[in-house]
């Protein structure tokens, strides 16, 4: 006798980090799938967005199936300067290859600046139509401790939620 079909949803976590870039080689600041003028870059081989970056990795976790290094890394040419949404479709596309649908991906990073409440809903349109699912973003600020803190870089990290497009099947 067969057991009952549960579709079973699957957790993953991303964590990104990036230094700004160095004064002396200037980069425009991509943060969320958005250009921020006026703002001082961050240093990184795509185009350095942590908050896209976070959320990629989270899908790849998710569904098991490597991390933004095996899919994109340094060793990969072809993505050098790519943007973070290029690669948050890309990976999107590659877990939805993997037999899995994408429920939702939270972020929340941490960095002193921008502002970032005015652009929120800017941002999750835009890094919610690449991944094509619902993608929400909060910011926050560690207080002056760390890295982040001492105005260094910006982190961010993002929880996904995946499920298998066919039921499991238990017992």
């Amino acid at each position: 006798m067969e057991g009952p079909q549960m579709i079973l949803p699957r957790t993953g976590i991303g964590l990104d980090v990036h230094a700004y870039a160095s004064e002396d080689q200037p980069r425009p600041l991509w943060l969320g799938g958005l250009f921020w003028e006026g703002e001082r870059g961050l240093a990184g081989h795509s185009d350095g967005d942590p908050v896209a970056h976070a959320a990629a990795d989270a899908l790849f976790s998710a569904a098991g199936i490597g991390d933004l290094g095996t899919h994109f890394g340094t060793d990969r040419p072809e993505f050098a300067g790519a943007s973070g949404i290029t690669l948050l479709k890309e990976a999107a596309r590659i877990v939805r290859a993997a037999g899995f649908e994408i429920g939702n991906v939270a972020v929340q990073f941490v960095a002193n600046r921008p502002k970032f409440g005015p652009r929120r809903l800017e941002s999750q349109d835009v890094l919610s139509a690449a991944a094509e699912a619902a993608v929400s973003v909060t910011a926050t600020t560690s207080d002056g401790l760390g890295f982040t803190g001492r105005g260094e870089g910006i982190s961010a990290i993002a929880t996904a939620l995946v499920y298998p497009k066919q039921p499991d099947r238990i017992g």
